[in-house]
Order: structure tokens, then C-alpha cells, then sequence
């Protein structure tokens, strides 16, 4: 995400020669001082967009649903900036987007403070909820949460709701009434549902990315994007009773004790009984760590930040953990990216790993070396928000260096271009099928342009 710690804004180093991509399974090899470019599978070549804005395969075609400061919210303002992580859910009418917005405090167009649904008015990030007709052709637009900083990514849960997360460890004072680094329910459907905003304190204070949900035991994941130290993997177990519904969580978050209510853990991976620190260590598509979990002391951050308050040697970290989505029975969650000079083991331009809950283990399953040239078309880097295909395997956006693209990255581990951004370098976010398949959403963060992408899919050829 555009944070201060974005690639965009950091120097590079590059030490290893560059790798390739790999996936588990695939014959590909990370090997040798150039970048490995293995067979390209997708919708073929990119055509060139002539309106300069989103370039997409031949066949596709995009729709602009909302735009920062050109269309308007039901309310009468403009769309907020910074789109970033999105949801999409289905409705009788079409579908609602749930469209996160990144915004810290100095971006043009905040989200308005409008009443009942304002957490902090010295905050200006928040959510807003775009209605869709079957077609992707918009509807609306208007404010489902407000007053809350710098919303990230999230993660939809089983019972129909998107959890938007606060990527900052901002503290009460100034123009901010309240501490802030939480996450938030919002609910697609049901307005009323979203008024009087309540933080899930149980979830931790801490600079959230992204968050999934495991269907079957409603625990929920979540992935923290900081460094000094580098972020944690963290897992909510709920409490006794815990059953999935609408509400009940934010019932949970106002009941005596809800700040604390459940586990909170942090994820301690290894391989043969010997620890692993920082998940650059694999560089291999295919390597399995053991995963344990350890109780966070004090989620609520009072004194000390969360990743603080363990030593290296009780947990693993990663320097870039960012969006994650669940599927295929686990979740996928991304590294993108590490550095000798930040402390890392390794060096990578991104990791896409998968938890599979029921054998505790993760796996390294796709791994991008270090991006050579990343103005060149192929190259890719930085690999932010994801999302399972309907299709096989899963869909990246790029938030790297030089060129902007959507990756997709088949089940054999093979690259290919979804999209490119024609306008900026500014990055990609918040990828997302409808279930049916038929339409991609996707946000390009600035200008702040949300995508309805449609064509063929599932005709995938090699190019």
C-alpha cells in the first residue's frame, strides 16, 4: 500500500542478481544472475489502452465505476481518494463494492464526516459502498463508515461483511480524538447497521494490512505491515460460543471484557525444530515451515507496539507482510518484498505463501528474485493485494517500482499480464471476482479510479 514505507518511496538495493518466479510444483528455476522469464500463460499479449488509462488483453474492456473528485457520493461530495482494498458483494439488484480508502490526512478528497457513522472526525480515511448493476455500470455511492485512518486492505468473512483495516499505530492527540490501529465491520447491505461505528479492539492495535477468514472455525487472520521491527502473521481464535453471524462481533467488541475477548496469537514458524526468524530465509517454491502460535502479551498496544513485544526468537517476521484472501481450504497472504539493508536474510521482490490450517504449516509457493529493470514490460515487483481466481491460481497487484501491472499467476506458476496502469506508476489495489467470475474489480490508488473489468475469461491461451 502507499504508506511511508512503500517501495515507491525507498531507495533500492539490490545485491542478489536477480530471480525469477516460481511456484510450487513448477519446473521453474530461481537460479542464475539474470532475470528468469518462464513461459507466460494468460489472455496473451496486452493491447494498448488509447485512452491511456488501463490496458487490458485483447477482448477485455474496462468501465470507470467511481473516480476521486469526479464522481459524487450520495451525500453530495466527491469520491474519496485512495482507493485500496475492496470487496465485492452480490445483491438483488447487481452487486456493492465495499471500497476501502488509504487516507492519512493529506490527500485531496477525505471521506466526509457525515453523522452516525464518524469514529474520529480528526481522521479522514473510512469506506465507502458503491452499488453496481449486473453489468458493473454504477448506481450510487455513499459513506458506510467514516472518521477512521489510513484503511488498508481487509478481508471478507463467511457471513457477508467486509473487515477494512487501519494500517497506522496512530495515537490520540492533535486533531485525533482516539487512538487508532484497529479494525472495523462494515456491512455491504444493512445502513443502519454501520451508525455508531466500534473498533474490534480484540483484534490488536497495530498497523492491520489484511484479514481473512476461515469458513469453517470463524478464525480470523491477519497480516501487519510495519518494520523496526519487521511485521508478524497474527491468528484471533474467537471465544467459547463464537458462532459467525452478522453483528456478532461487534456485540463481542461492546460486552464486558470484548477489548481482550478471544486469543490473539502471533505465528512462530520452523523446519526440523529450529526457528525461523524472518520468512526471507526461503527463496525455494515449495519449502514448508511448522507453524506454532505464542499469546500476544498486550494486544492493545498500551505502552509497547505489538511486534515489540516479542523477541526474534519467539516469532517469525517478514518485512512487508501485506494482502492476504482465503481459498483452496488456507489462506494465501504476500511478503513483498525484502532487503539486506532492512534487516532481511534474503533478498526477494515478493512472496506469496499459503497457511493451511488444518496440517499447521505454511508453504512458499511463489517467490519473485529481484527485479533488474522494472521498466521493462515482464519484469514484475512488489506484489500487494491478492485474490484467488475463479479461474486457478491468483491475481497480484503490483505495487513495485517503474511499471504497474495486475499479475496473474496460474496454477503451474506461470506469469502473465492481466493489466497496466497507462496513466502512472501509482499502484494497483483491491482485485476482486464477482462469484460468478464474470466481472473483475480493481483500483488504481491514484487518481483513485475503481474498475469494472469484463471480457473472457477463463479462455486462457499461451502467448
Amino acid at each position: 500500500m502507499s504508506t511511508p514505507l512503500s517501495r515507491r518511496n525507498l531507495l533500492r538495493a539490490s545485491t542478489l542478481g536477480g530471480l525469477g518466479i516460481a511456484f510450487a510444483g513448477s519446473a521453474a528455476a530461481i537460479a542464475g544472475p539474470a532475470y528468469a522469464h518462464p513461459k507466460v500463460a494468460g489472455y496473451g499479449p496486452l493491447v494498448t489502452d488509447p485512452a491511456g488509462i488501463l490496458s487490458l488483453p485483447e477482448g477485455f474492456s474496462y468501465r470507470i465505476v467511481a473516480e476521486a473528485g469526479v464522481t459524487v457520493l450520495e451525500s453530495g461530495e466527491f469520491t474519496p481518494s485512495d482507493a485500496d482494498g475492496t470487496a465485492v458483494f452480490r445483491t438483488p439488484g447487481g452487486y456493492t463494492l465495499v471500497n476501502n480508502h488509504e487516507i492519512g490526512g493529506g490527500e485531496p478528497y477525505g471521506v466526509p464526516a457525515l453523522p452516525g457513522l464518524t469514529f474520529d472526525p480528526g481522521a479522514h480515511g473510512g469506506t465507502t459502498n458503491i452499488d453496481v448493476d449486473h453489468h458493473g455500470n454504477r448506481v450510487r455511492e455513499y459513506v458506510s463508515l467514516a472518521g477512521t485512518h489510513n484503511n488498508c486492505a481487509g478481508g471478507i468473512t463467511p457471513w457477508g461483511t467486509w473487515l477494512t483495516c487501519e494500517e497506522t499505530e496512530q495515537r490520540a492527540g492533535g486533531v485525533f480524538q482516539f487512538d487508532h490501529g484497529w479494525v472495523f465491520e462494515v456491512d455491504p447491505h444493512d445502513r443502519a447497521a454501520n451508525l455508531s461505528p466500534v473498533p474490534l479492539k480484540f483484534l490488536g492495535r497495530y498497523a492491520h494490512e489484511a484479514v481473512a477468514v476461515d469458513p469453517k472455525t470463524n478464525e480470523i487472520f491477519l497480516t501487519e505491515d510495519a518494520s523496526g521491527p519487521h511485521g508478524l502473521y497474527f491468528r484471533w481464535v474467537p471465544p467459547a460460543g463464537f458462532k459467525g453471524r452478522k453483528g456478532e462481533l461487534r456485540a463481542l467488541a461492546l460486552s464486558a471484557g470484548g477489548d481482550t475477548a478471544g486469543s490473539l496469537q502471533a505465528l512462530s514458524a520452523s523446519l526440523d525444530g529450529v526457528h525461523i526468524e524472518d520468512l526471507s530465509q526461503a527463496l525455494t517454491p515449495g519449502t514448508r515451515y511448522d507453524v506454532t502460535w505464542v499469546d500476544v502479551p498486550d494486544r492493545l498496544a498500551v505502552t509497547t507496539s505489538v511486534r515489540k513485544q516479542f523477541t526474534n526468537d519467539q516469532v517469525t517476521r517478514a518485512r512487508k507482510f501485506e494482502g492476504q484472501w482465503y481459498g483452496d481450504k488456507g489462506v494465501y497472504f504476500v511478503s513483498s518484498y525484502a532487503r539486506l539493508s532492512d534487516g532481511s536474510v534474503n533478498e526477494h521482490d515478493g512472496q506469496v505463501w499459503f497457511y493451511d490450517p488444518k496440517r499447521e504449516t505454511i508453504e512458499l509457493v511463489t517467490i519473485f528474485g529481484v527485479n533488474p529493470d522494472p521498466s521493462v514490460e515482464g519484469n514484475y515487483d512488489g506484489p500487494d493485494n491478492i485474490t484467488v481466481s475463479p479461474y486457478g491460481g491468483v491475481i497480484l497487484a503490483e505495487d513495485g517500482e517503474g511499471l504497474s501491472h495486475l499479475v496473474g499467476v496460474s496454477e503451474k506458476g506461470e506469469t502473465y499480464p492481466l493489466g497496466r496502469n497507462e496513466a502512472s506508476d501509482s499502484e494497483f489495489t483491491g482485485p476482486t471476482f464477482t462469484e460468478d467470475g464474470r466481472i473483475l474489480f480493481a483500483n488504481i490508488q491514484s487518481p483513485g479510479q475503481v474498475f469494472a473489468i469484463t471480457g473472457p475469461w477463463g479462455r486462457k491461451k499461451d502467448c
